[in-house]
């Protein structure tokens, strides 16, 4: 989903050259080929978008693959971006670094002043090792490695599986389901107490760009060199009762939404302080409703991977 986006956004200048792989092209766990495949390619500067992602549920099933997948991926392309001498890098992480009981909105110094959130603690230390990996290729050999931390994304292209995506393609898909087969309520986890915020991954490309640009002089001199991470988001958040609701109206589902306070929810409030990259010139513009109401449209549509499978199978 992010690649994709940024993709796009890369995409709108025509001097830019976009250099991709597939999986099947480039294992990012094997540090040979990926070491092979920045000396076949001239790469000034890399965006690390790579991971294993997933929502609550995946999170605590399936933590080693979380930390072990994630830690390979980014101490690779890290690695090998700095033997090919590539001078710039932008690594996306995730606001779950952040510790459970961390002040809100959260500001970027609360990193690593109280334990983590226990559901998706694995991945919070891969991002946090990612960090990291880039304030210390700074400080040993001088490069220009920066890190953004969004808040919760999502948009086409986004992991719709019923139990291993995140909240909003999963409500999206359950919503679909419960239409299509004319089901009387959609369960969802949780209280709906539990407030989030949410960012279209197109604004987040737009931003990934944006601080990219920003001149390095102007960049670490609004940066603590040992606090390198810059909080991107809306600066507003939703409960996800609300979040269910507003997507009930928009996918005009008519049944029942049933809440399971019995399922994990994770923290109950999480938003992100997002002053610094507001003092930097960027500043969201996708609105939620807004926002939602794209995604719907294209997971009906035919561009998404999913429909297709459906339509196909269907005849």
């Amino acid at each position: 989903m992010v690649g994709r986006a940024l993709c796009r956004q890369l995409a709108l200048d025509n001097e830019v050259e976009i250099i991709t792989a597939t999986r099947a092209e480039l294992d990012l766990t094997e540090q040979r080929t990926v070491q092979a495949f920045f000396q076949q390619h001239r790469i000034d500067e890399m965006y690390l978008a790579a991971a294993k992602v997933g929502g609550i549920y995946a999170n605590n099933t399936f933590p080693a693959e979380f930390i072990y997948q994630n830690m390979m991926i980014e101490s690779n392309l890290i690695h090998a971006a700095h033997l090919a001498d590539v001078q710039k890098i932008l690594f996306l992480g995730s606001s779950c670094i952040y510790p459970k009981l961390a002040p809100q909105p959260i500001p970027e110094s609360a990193l690593l002043t109280g334990p983590l959130e226990p559901t998706n603690e694995p991945y919070a230390i891969a991002k946090i090792a990612g960090i990291k990996l880039c304030e210390s290729y700074n400080r040993q050999y001088g490069g220009d490695y920066r890190s953004a931390m969004p808040t919760n994304l999502y948009g086409p292209y986004d992991n719709f599986h019923p139990k291993n995506s995140h909240v909003i393609p999963a409500l999206i898909g359950k919503f679909h389901r419960a239409i299509q087969n004319n089901e009387p309520h959609v369960e969802i986890w949780g209280s709906g107490k539990a407030r989030r915020e949410f960012m279209h991954v197109d604004d987040l490309a737009r931003a990934c760009v944006y601080l990219m640009a920003v001149p390095a002089q102007r960049y670490w001199l609004e940066l603590d060199p040992m606090c390198s991470h810059i909080n991107v988001g809306t600066g507003s958040d939703c409960s996800i009762r609300k979040l269910a609701e507003l997507l009930q109206e928009i996918c005009r589902f008519e049944g029942e939404l049933v809440f399971d306070s019995s399922k994990l929810e994770g923290a109950r409030l999480k938003r992100l302080d997002v002053s610094l990259a507001t003092r930097l010139g960027w500043n969201s513009s996708i609105g939620l409703d807004a926002g939602l109401h794209n995604v719907w449209k294209w997971y009906l549509s035919e561009e998404n991977p999913s429909n297709r499978e459906r339509m196909i199978s269907n005849g």
